[in-house]
């Protein structure tokens, strides 16, 4: 079952752009939000640039500003780190991540939260894959 869902996956990927949206990225319920991830791993290598994109996706009664900050590990970069998405935004966020020249080879996790103007802020992550050059 799982394979069929990757397979699904990287299929949907191909066409849109793959993301997931779970529980510790916020319920996406009327008047909530959630941030929606990349799916699958991100591979980038070292010294190397590679382009993600998050979704803010809304409940038709979430009229809210959201704050958006990103963090990564020590050799990971991210621009930008923090953006606010406005309540008449699309909620797209493209992130431009580099992996430094002597960055870490192996799985890395980038924490993203989203703080609305009201309410508990919620956060989720996504994985990178940093290979040598």
């Amino acid at each position: 079952m799982n394979r069929v869902f990757v397979a699904m996956c990287i299929a949907a990927a191909a066409l849109t752009g793959c993301t997931k949206s779970s529980e510790e990225g916020g319920r996406a319920g009327n008047d909530t939000f959630r941030i929606g991830v990349p799916a699958l791993a991100t591979d980038i290598k070292q010294g190397e640039l590679q382009t993600v994109r998050l979704t803010l996706e809304r409940g038709a009664g979430f009229k809210q500003r959201v704050k958006l900050e990103v963090k990564a590990p020590a050799g990971i970069q991210v621009e930008p780190s923090g953006a606010t998405v406005q309540p008449g935004d699309k909620g797209d966020v493209q992130l431009k991540i580099t992996a430094a020249k002597d960055a870490s080879i192996g799985e890395h996790k980038i924490l993203v939260k989203g703080t609305p103007d009201k309410g508990e802020p919620t956060e989720t992550e996504f994985k990178i894959t940093v290979s040598a050059k």
